[in-house]
């Protein structure tokens, strides 16, 4: 989403920028929904050049979410 305010822009992405620039494998894996029905995520950051163990934990912890997108019915 753009901004014009450079502070609400850094915050935007205060918790995917130090990855990039560590040169570290990151990836943000849904993890359910909050009692409000918005959405939450989870941000895993794996070793360098281990991006295999990264892709085989975010899937682990996907599939135990059980999250499929869908808000329930009120």
């Amino acid at each position: 989403e753009k901004s014009d305010d450079p502070i609400a822009m850094y915050l935007n992405d205060v918790l995917t920028v130090p990855a990039s620039l560590a040169g570290l494998p990151a990836i943000s894996v849904p993890a359910g929904l909050s009692g409000e029905g918005l959405p939450l995520g989870l941000h895993l950051i794996g070793k360098a050049f281990d991006e295999e163990t990264m892709f085989r934990a975010a899937q682990a912890l996907e599939n135990a979410a059980g999250f499929d997108a869908r808000p329930a019915k009120r």
